[in-house]
């Protein structure tokens, strides 16, 4: 049983709040609605619509975002409203009819070029997934649709997914040259079509939930948090912006040893060795003076 799960994100607009759901509602669609007639394809817009306040809702992806008249202040109901979406989507209730129109969103995707030259990352207009994956063969891509196609391009060694990008890595046989436009369009109408990017459980699966993680976080030692948070703040936006991923294994007290996971671009990247050594070690044994001696690290 996927269970869904609600949070609050306050927005710039502050008659409009954002209700976030850890799993995607849509097929990558959106939808507007501006009073309960309108809703009748949303049975849950038109629930939210008896709500008294609620002046205009819009679904989109992972999240539902109300809009409010002045009677009252976000503050007051947006912790029940919360937890009545959450109540109806735990009780099966339908999100949209699938009869239901879209509201057509184009969907643009653009090839980026990394630091590993065998990997292309491609950078969707939206989001794509709620959690970070990478699959390194066409067994472990079960619970991606999309990297389970791509997969079927005989150059595809592996598949990393991210918030809104894609990034590929090659085998030699092929030439990024001669293939980018052609995997860029594949990728842009599977989700233009509204296909599923990773099934709906995959997170939950693969223990890559929001609580699932902090609750591991939770149970490790100061200085592997403290390894953690810096690796956060400092690195992780880095090599997010190459198409990668790295993340902490482990910590040794007694050999000061950290061990990270380098992934996406980052595995196998001529300079990730160099990037690791002079740059994190350097960065972690500053930060952390006299707990840290080396990072090593093992691709994905």
């Amino acid at each position: 049983m996927n269970t869904f799960k609600v949070s609050v994100q306050e927005t710039t607009n502050n008659a409009i709040v954002k209700f976030e759901v850890n799993q995607f509602i849509t097929q990558h669609q959106s939808f507007e609605f501006n009073n309960i007639d309108e809703a009748k394809a949303s049975p849950l817009a038109q629930q939210l619509f008896y709500l008294p306040f609620v002046k205009k809702v819009y679904i989109s992806g992972n999240f539902i975002a109300v809009e409010r008249y002045n009677i009252v202040e976000w503050n007051d109901v947006q912790d029940e409203v919360a937890e009545q979406i959450e109540a109806y989507l735990n009780d099966g209730g339908i999100v949209v009819e699938d009869t239901t129109t879209a509201k057509k969103v184009p969907v643009t995707v653009y090839a980026e070029s990394t630091p590993n030259p065998s990997v292309m990352k491609f950078v969707a207009n939206k989001k794509i997934v709620n959690a970070l994956f990478e699959f390194t063969s066409i067994d472990e891509a079960k619970l991606s649709p999309l990297a389970t196609e791509l997969f079927h391009f005989p150059f595809v060694k592996s598949v990393f997914l991210d918030e809104n990008y894609v990034s590929i890595t090659k085998y030699d046989m092929a030439e990024w040259q001669d293939v980018t436009i052609e995997v860029r369009e594949f990728i842009r109408s599977f989700i233009e079509n509204g296909k599923e990017i990773v099934v709906a459980n995959a997170a939950e699966s693969l223990e890559k939930t929001n609580q699932q993680l902090d609750s591991h976080f939770e149970s490790l030692d100061d200085t592997s948090k403290e390894i953690i948070n810096i690796l956060e703040e400092y690195v992780k936006p880095a090599v997010a912006s190459d198409g990668g991923n790295i993340q902490f294994i482990s910590y040794d007290a007694d050999t000061k040893n950290v061990s990270v996971l380098l992934q996406g671009a980052c595995s196998g990247c001529p300079s990730s060795t160099y990037t690791l050594k002079s740059g994190i070690e350097n960065m972690l044994k500053e930060m952390l003076p006299g707990k840290v001696a080396m990072v090593e690290a093992i691709n994905g």
